[in-house]
């Protein structure tokens, strides 16, 4: 058995509880809760058969219902927390009992408290991964905005639209419908709602305003406001964290843990989605948001707003706050000089310390962090601290440095309000040889409307396009590479896909043509060739990904499409249309630097190839796939593109991604060089074993 260390756990335990709610637990409603997955079903059954009315009635039912039992789960755990407060362990025989008591204790309040306020047992409310993903995603705010158009009720369905389109802002087709609505008689200047919207992140837009405004006073109020509706938010969040958990990435128990064991083990889970909570908060939901730092630009702009209304100790409190993020922003260091010059003389400036609020936020989430850190290793599973501090979207406007500081030699940015560029890390070059025979070069990336684009033809031949396509159908699964889900992009098309590995297995065990299986192995590295030559790379280009893809369009479901094959997105950050950003963060493939597309086939109507802006819908070029056509570019922010729906046959396609990060190397792809060298050793000896002796003569 594993040695485990449990020194942390006395520490842990008073961390984990959310700051106390005293008083009475939430009052009751009348009747039980209905469970929202009940509801969700019903609704989307109603959806389906017609009924309008009932599917808006049980869908907004749902909401309603999953709201509410998150509103009782975490009231239930801060009552249960003040009822019940553990104290670590003692000392001595029997120590341990009183803090088993006070979990027991714990446990059966909560448990008492659930049941009073939902009505009956909690074990209604479990539901299926897939119905809590549709919540997390706002599925039913799809189904409800097509339920209120087909019932003509349009104000409601734009605010459906919207509030879904908030959490997936790739969904082109519900970007459009939005813009349909608006334009309609009565809508167009309705002011667009998301349902969802978390309150702090709404006041903080109100204070940026007011701020960009010069209405200093105003924006204080603002910022204030969001600041503690987000400390509020992070007690609600860290006590939902209390329930059951279901990490997978945490599951390391390989055998029966004894007790102490398998307390360790949870409140170790608990921990961590408390820890992250902060994230949490600080994200818009489908995306990463310009305020991924959220609480360091909320001091920052404070600071400043309180300097321009005459409170210089609340500005140099707010200023010492962000340094506890961000203790080398050199502005703010300038600034904390500048503001204790302005104290009264019966003022010490040593005195004025950082704000509380977020002087016992860091403190707790410092504490936190060593905790896991430390537990990590002893309970024998892996963590990475995120940066949850970066420096995305910070302020760059006139007032990051107060007038009166000598800002001489320092650069002040003004305030843009435009297009944010992306920016690429290496030197940018192109036209480098092709190195093969018959390729045709098409266009580069000024003809493309864009940067690092080439479009190239011939680098397969007809008859390798067949050969590929003919192996295709005899290797490829549905949804490989999306967990089986077999329409990922959208429900009008089914996704089929298979890897380099997966075809020299099957072609090995004569499943499909070896032959065949080793073309697929031999035009990905013909590929990544191509691309490491024409991009004029200084370093070796390494395989990240390789993958067969085909797109299969549904009969009986193209009528009238406006969705895309394939959402537009970017292979190494996270796409925000909305901002004209996109973030270099997890769970974005942000070692990924460059990426290819060799076509197979051209016996398809739709699926162009299609080059965006930032903003997800000004089409910058379009490119129709072709046998042995390859279109490369770099994968970051400065390429969003997508694929147009495929209304009818089946589009295939190599697609490949490249990193210059050789720890970044695709595992599979490793795999599949020591196949092929194995397989090129027992050619060579077939070879020898056929070589007549007087030959050698």
């Amino acid at each position: 058995m594993r040695e485990r260390i449990w020194a942390p756990l006395p520490l842990l335990l008073p961390l984990l509880l959310p700051p106390p709610l005293w008083g009475g637990p939430p009052a009751l409603e009348p009747g039980p809760l209905q469970p929202f997955d009940l509801l969700y079903a019903s609704g989307v059954a109603a959806y389906y058969s017609g009924d309008y009315e009932l599917a808006v009635r049980d869908l907004e039912a749902a909401l309603r219902s999953h709201r509410r039992l998150q509103e009782i789960r975490a009231r239930c755990a801060r009552h249960c927390a003040a009822r019940r407060p553990l104290a670590p362990p003692g000392a001595g025989p029997g120590a341990e009992l009183p803090f088993f008591r006070a979990v027991l204790e714990r446990a059966r309040c909560y448990r008492s408290c659930e049941s009073q306020r939902l009505g009956g047992p909690a074990s209604r409310h479990r539901v299926s991964e897939d119905v809590r993903s549709d919540f997390q995603r706002r599925v039913p705010y799809n189904y409800l905005q097509r339920a209120y158009i087909k019932l003509n009720q349009l104000e409601k369905a734009v605010e459906a639209a919207h509030t879904f389109f908030m959490a997936n802002p790739e969904h082109m087709e519900m970007q459009q419908n939005i813009e349909n609505y608006r334009t309609m008689a009565g809508v167009e200047a309705l002011h667009l709602v998301d349902r969802e919207a978390k309150p702090h992140l709404e006041s903080y837009s109100a204070g940026v305003k007011h701020y960009e405004a010069d209405d200093f006073e105003l924006a204080i109020k603002y910022f204030e406001q969001a600041l503690r509706e987000y400390f509020s938010e992070d007690m609600e969040c860290r006590a939902l964290c209390e329930g059951p958990q279901r990490f997978e990435e945490y599951e390391y128990l390989g055998y029966k843990a004894g007790l102490y064991e398998a307390i360790a083990d949870h409140y170790m889970q608990v921990l961590v989605c408390q820890h992250e909570c902060v994230r949490e908060l600080a994200t818009r939901p489908g995306r990463l948001s310009p305020i991924e730092n959220f609480l360091p630009l909320h001091y920052d702009y404070l600071q400043f707003a309180y300097y321009r209304v005459g409170e210089y100790v609340k500005a140099l409190e707010c200023a010492k706050a962000y340094l506890l993020l961000h203790p080398d922003d050199e502005d703010v260091l300038v600034n904390v000089d500048y503001y204790e010059s302005l104290l009264d003389d019966s003022v010490d400036p040593a005195s004025i310390e950082a704000r509380e609020d977020l002087a016992m936020f860091v403190k707790r989430h410092k504490l936190e962090s060593e905790l896991i850190k430390s537990a990590a290793e002893g309970l024998g599973f892996s963590y990475t601290e995120p940066n949850y501090w970066i420096r995305y979207g910070g302020r760059q406007d006139e007032n990051r440095v107060p007038s009166g500081v000598n800002v001489e030699g320092a650069e002040v940015h003004g305030l843009s309000m435009g297009k944010k560029s992306p920016k690429i890390d290496r030197d940018l070059r192109e036209g480098g040889p092709l190195l093969y025979e018959n390729i045709t070069f098409v266009y580069n990336s000024e003809q493309l409307n864009g940067t690092q684009r080439v479009l190239l033809d011939n680098v397969l031949s007809e008859e390798q396009c067949r050969e590929l396509h003919s192996v295709a159908s005899g290797i490829m699964l549905v949804g490989d590479g999306y967990r089986g889900k077999t329409s990922p992009h959208t429900p009008n098309e089914k996704f089929e896909g298979a890897t380099v590995l997966k075809a020299l297995k099957f072609g090995y065990e004569g499943r499909v043509p070896l032959k065949s299986a080793r073309l697929f192995y031999d035009i990905s590295e013909k590929a990544r060739k191509i691309v490491e030559s024409y991009f004029m790379l200084n370093s070796t280009l390494y395989f990240s990904y390789t993958h067969m893809v085909c797109r299969t369009a549904l009969s009986g479901q193209q009528d009238r499409r406006n969705d895309l094959s394939h959402p537009i997105h970017a292979d190494n950050c996270l796409l925000d249309p909305e901002a004209n950003e996109c973030w270099k963060e997890p769970p974005a493939y942000t070692f990924r630097d460059y990426s290819a597309l060799l076509y197979m086939n051209d016996d398809f109507e739709g699926g162009e190839f299609i080059f965006t802006e930032m903003d997800a819908k000004t089409v910058t070029a379009s490119i129709k796939p072709k046998c042995g056509r390859m279109i490369s570019f770099s994968s970051g922010g400065e390429n969003p593109h997508g694929v147009k729906a495929v209304t009818k046959g089946q589009r295939c396609a190599v697609a490949l991604w490249f990193t210059l990060d050789p720890l970044y190397r695709e595992l599979e792809r490793i795999q599949a060089d020591e196949v092929i060298a194995i397989l090129d050793q027992e050619q060579q000896g077939k070879h020898e074993l056929s070589i007549n002796p007087k030959d050698e003569l």
